[in-house]
């Protein structure tokens, strides 16, 4: 495998490379990246990572190159792989292994068997070099593959980026064990408040509105799920003249929602009432066959889940086997008696299928925490085998980080 040269983000951002589309998309988002950046400058100059390989399965964006330099500076020599074919900017994968010299196995709008394919193949490869590896992974589909095909001996642990993931890897660890330590830094403070709340609350509604054209206000638009990240959708979609109904299965969260102001009812309520329906729940299946036959002609259907399974496409698709493409990401579903349903990006996550995911400055957060997270995995003393959560201290530093980039000042403790 190849590296790419050593420095910061910011770095490579301004350092002479060609100018692709690739390399343009890389050095904005690079801009917003301060905090890694910062992380940048100590890793390359104290190399915490030479001689490790890094094998990430993320969705390969310009903010994830910005990562992936940081951590080829450090020493170490990374592999990527798509965690979602649709995620993919092309341009970015170009400029990683053309210009940077990086093994990508990602193309946006890749099959399924390619995908899996892809993930299968950095498996095998960094686990074959004989030297220790890390798993960078989103949706556990790194670390899962890993211990199904026996390839942990030089594993020495993880992050998981998901909450998705995280679910999958601890039923792994319940039924199987788990061979080495698995960072959660979806269960991360940073992570929950900036990359959840804010970054897929305007994310997924850039996406549907990218993808539409629609305008909200004056809407109803239904959110169904009322986690932090169904929190900033909700925030979002009222602060753009919706009104805003919740559907929750958990009563905390229900009650949280209706004392925040939005209606709070059943899916089975919600679905003749709404205009624009958006889940982010991660379960299977919430929106189904008895939902579409209440919804309104000209309902959308969008999924900021983390994979396309919370709107149920094989009742679509008995409902009508031949949908029409309407616009580039809208297909069109008519029903029996000429009511018409608009699935948004089929099914997948729409912030990433239909617009360009989490903003860079909310990545700035995760990425660096993430590089954080890989220095921790690598230190005395090493963590028991499971999933752990990310040291609090850690949370500390990246806050800290980013405040001090906005020119914010705050009270130490004690102070």
């Amino acid at each position: 495998m190849k590296t790419m040269s050593g420095g910061s983000a910011a770095s490579w951002a301004t350092g002479g490379v060609s100018g692709s589309a690739g390399r343009d998309r890389v050095a904005w988002a690079a801009a917003q990246m301060p905090v890694l950046a910062r992380i940048g400058e100590r890793f390359a100059a104290q190399q915490p990572l030479r001689g490790i390989q890094i094998a990430a399965c993320l969705h390969i964006t310009a903010e994830t190159a910005n990562l992936t330099q940081v951590l080829c500076g450090a020493g170490a020599e990374v592999m990527l792989c798509a965690a979602n074919p649709l995620a993919t900017q092309d341009d970015v994968v170009t400029a990683l292994k053309l210009e940077q010299g990086v093994t990508v196995d990602a193309r946006r709008g890749d099959d399924f068997a390619h995908y899996e394919a892809g993930i299968t193949d950095v498996v095998a490869r960094v686990s074959a070099t004989g030297d220790r590896w890390l798993a960078l992974d989103d949706g556990g589909e790194l670390l899962a593959a890993a211990h199904r095909n026996g390839t942990t001996a030089d594993l020495i642990g993880g992050t998981e980026e998901t909450s998705t993931g995280l679910t999958r890897l601890r039923r792994l660890h319940a039924e199987t064990g788990l061979s080495c330590p698995v960072l959660a830094l979806n269960e991360a403070l940073t992570e929950r408040e900036l990359n959840d709340r804010h970054g897929t609350g305007q994310s997924a509604l850039d996406g549907i509105i990218r993808a539409t054209n629609l305008l909200l206000a004056g809407r109803s638009v239904v959110v169904i799920g009322y986690g932090r990240a169904g929190q900033g959708v909700a925030e979002r979609a009222r602060g753009g003249g919706a009104a805003v109904i919740v559907c929750e299965a958990d009563p905390l969260r229900a009650l949280a929602a209706r004392m925040s102001g939005y209606a709070v009812m059943p899916i089975a309520e919600a679905a003749a009432l709404g205009d624009v329906f958006i889940t982010v729940t991660g379960e299977r299946r919430v929106l189904r066959a008895e939902h579409f036959e209440l919804m309104k002609d000209g309902a959308v259907l969008a999924n900021a889940g983390r994979f396309d399974v919370e709107i149920d496409l094989e009742s679509l698709l008995a409902l009508d086997s031949e949908p029409r493409r309407v616009r580039p990401l809208v297909d069109q579903y008519t029903l029996s008696d000429g009511r018409r349903l608009n699935l948004l990006a089929l099914g997948q996550v729409v912030n990433l299928a239909a617009a360009d995911g989490y903003p860079a400055a909310v990545m700035d957060i995760s990425f660096s925490l993430h590089a954080l997270a890989v220095e921790r995995l690598l230190a005395d003393p090493p963590l028991a085998p499971g999933i752990q959560p990310v040291p609090l201290e850690l949370d500390r530093e990246v806050a800290g980080l980013k405040l001090a980039s906005l020119g914010v000042a705050f009270d130490a403790p004690g102070d």
